[in-house]
């Protein structure tokens, strides 16, 4: 079977906009939460998120790139830029159909779209849409901006699957090289959800922290005060190549990706089956694939939002998919630091899970002063400091609304 390998990653989070800045900060227990800056969120029950601080698109990005793109595809852009650049993999030398580019985001365009519709709403519906709107829009804008920026003419798309559609991405890279249709992918997700609208229907629906008086503790997963996620904003980008490919090229290998599985729960447009039933199936078959046995999993970056239904919703598909095997495996979940970064997720703490591969450390869950009583007492969750172990392997789960449940498992090599 076709191995595959990480080579490169390059991050935007709410908490360092790279992948050191990042990662540092993470071990740290940094929380990126602050009162919403990008606009006036008073009239909303939830008036905070994580927002990207001090983004410098230039960085990596022409004027063009900046004018012509969303703030998705500009935080995409950014990420596949630093991840591209750490792998150092020379595109000038590569069959440029052999690379190719799969790029998740769950919403798109939100604030291209609000705009362009205010402005016509604001100017008598005079019919005056920017000429760049639908491009802007759209979320496979996103890949293809990547593949035009580097000139890739293999495999682009963009697949969404709500929450889950990072590790959709991570997946869908994996199966390409193995199946032979690639060498190499640049895969992730970004999302840039911090606006009216999208902040709006969330907090319509209840479904995010209304602690506005104290920001940075809002995001608490596992903890019995939780009540509801905060919204992030970024990107990660990973490179996926084929082990061979990279090993001739002399490329640096961060870990393999061993396994991925996804699932549906068939049960609520937005609540997660209350036994994780799907989400057990979806760990189970990522073990199963890479050949793991459920003692053999070191630390899971679980989904973990800080809703109340969905945390313990988790925890127990995690008692399910691993039955007695649980004191062995350590659980932290990060977006009490980043918040949900929506189709960005997943990539972001796929990098949290190779990093602690790479280091044998895992950050902690930040703001658990009271753990859910509802929690089986023989989960091991990593509280406020960081916990040091040999870690070999490490699952990200990623779940959405619809019921999708994407599992992806990485090993030390």
């Amino acid at each position: 079977m076709t191995r595959v390998v990480i080579t490169g990653l390059g991050a935007v989070t709410p908490i360092g906009n790279d992948v050191n800045t990042f990662w540092e900060n993470a071990l740290k227990g940094t929380s990126g939460a602050g009162l919403i800056t990008r606009f006036d969120a008073g009239l909303f029950r939830t008036k905070l998120a994580c927002e990207v601080k001090g983004f410098t698109p230039e960085k990596y990005l022409d004027r063009n790139e900046i004018k012509r793109s969303d703030l998705f595809s500009q935080y995409a852009l950014y990420a596949a830029a630093e991840a591209m650049n750490d792998s150092g993999l020379d595109v000038s030398k590569e069959d440029p159909f052999d690379i190719g580019v799969i790029w998740g985001v769950g919403q798109g365009g939100m604030e291209t779209f609000e705009q362009e519709v205010t402005n016509y709403v604001e100017g008598n519906y005079n019919p005056r849409f920017n000429p760049f709107f639908v491009p802007k829009l759209i979320v496979n804008l996103a890949p293809g901006m990547i593949s035009m920026k580097y000139g890739l003419q293999g495999i682009n798309y963009a697949p969404v699957s709500a929450c889950a559609t990072s590790n959709t991405a991570i997946m869908d890279a994996f199966n390409y090289i193995r199946l032979g249709k690639a060498k190499v992918f640049i895969t992730g997700g970004s999302e840039a959800p911090v606006t009216p609208a999208s902040v709006g229907g969330f907090s319509a629906m209840k479904a995010m922290s209304t602690r506005n008086d104290d920001p940075q503790h809002a995001s608490r997963p596992f903890d019995k005060d939780r009540d509801g996620f905060v919204m992030g904003e970024g990107a990660g980008a990973l490179i996926l190549e084929e082990y061979e490919h990279a090993k001739k090229r002399g490329a640096k290998i961060y870990a393999e990706l061993v396994g991925a599985a996804m699932t549906a729960d068939a049960y609520h447009l937005t609540s997660p089956h209350p036994e994780g039933i799907g989400a057990a199936k979806a760990m189970e078959l990522s073990l199963k694939e890479a050949q793991l046995n459920p003692d053999e999993l070191d630390y899971l970056n679980p989904h973990a939002t800080s809703t109340p239904i969905g945390d313990i919703s988790e925890l127990n598909a995690v008692q399910k998919a691993f039955g007695g095997h649980t004191q062995h495996l350590h659980i932290s979940g990060t977006k009490s630091m980043t918040g949900h970064l929506l189709g960005a997720a997943g990539a972001i703490e796929a990098i949290i899970a190779i990093k602690s591969i790479n280091h044998n450390i895992i950050p902690p869950t930040i703001n658990v002063e009271h753990l859910d009583e509802k929690i089986p007492g023989n989960i091991n969750i990593v509280i406020n400091q960081p916990f040091e172990k040999e870690i070999n392997t490490a699952m990200s789960n990623a779940f959405g609304f619809g019921g999708h449940n994407a599992s992806v498992v990485f090993k030390k090599i």
